[in-house]
């Protein structure tokens, strides 16, 4: 809800009215009211994929989303994910070495976490399309697509 110059949704499960002009950068509304500092800004210009969280279970770009789009809303950032159901997940991106310099990972795991609730069992054509809007330079992806398709080898070929 927005009122007075206030914008009332929820932020991984918890309540919270944030004072904001309507355009305000839900990025920035994130990281600087919220101190949620999980959810980074690559380019800021919607390209990168790195400030993804998810608004009402679908990933969006931060840096793109108004305040006043989130009235009502809900709001899960790479903090509420990693936090909840998804830990295992999160350990496993780690230990496939999906994880590297860590720019782009918050807005990985935030992407990737949705498709594996929407699809438990991708296969790599789906991951690649999940994965689409996010920028990687480090990883080459083998290691993301090795922790969401188990089975995954080296090479990227089916064990």
């Amino acid at each position: 809800m927005k009122t007075d110059g206030q914008t009332s949704f929820q932020v991984n499960g918890a309540p919270v009215t944030v004072a904001g002009e309507p355009m305000d950068r839900l990025l920035d509304v994130l990281r600087e009211e919220l101190g949620l500092t999980g959810t980074k800004e690559g380019c800021g210009e919607g390209e990168c994929g790195a400030c993804t969280v998810l608004l009402d279970g679908r990933p969006v770009l931060s840096c793109l989303v108004p305040l006043v789009q989130c009235a009502g809303a809900r709001i899960e950032t790479v903090e509420g994910v990693a936090a909840g159901p998804a830990a295992a997940f999160v350990e496993r991106f780690v230990e496939t070495g999906g994880v590297q310099c860590g720019a782009c990972t918050p807005g990985i795991v935030v992407t990737a976490w949705a498709l594996l609730e929407e699809n438990p069992t991708p296969n790599r054509a789906q991951v690649r399309a999940a994965l689409a809007g996010n920028l990687c330079r480090c990883t080459g992806y083998e290691g993301i697509f090795r922790a969401l398709v188990p089975g995954t080898a080296e090479d990227g070929a089916p064990e």
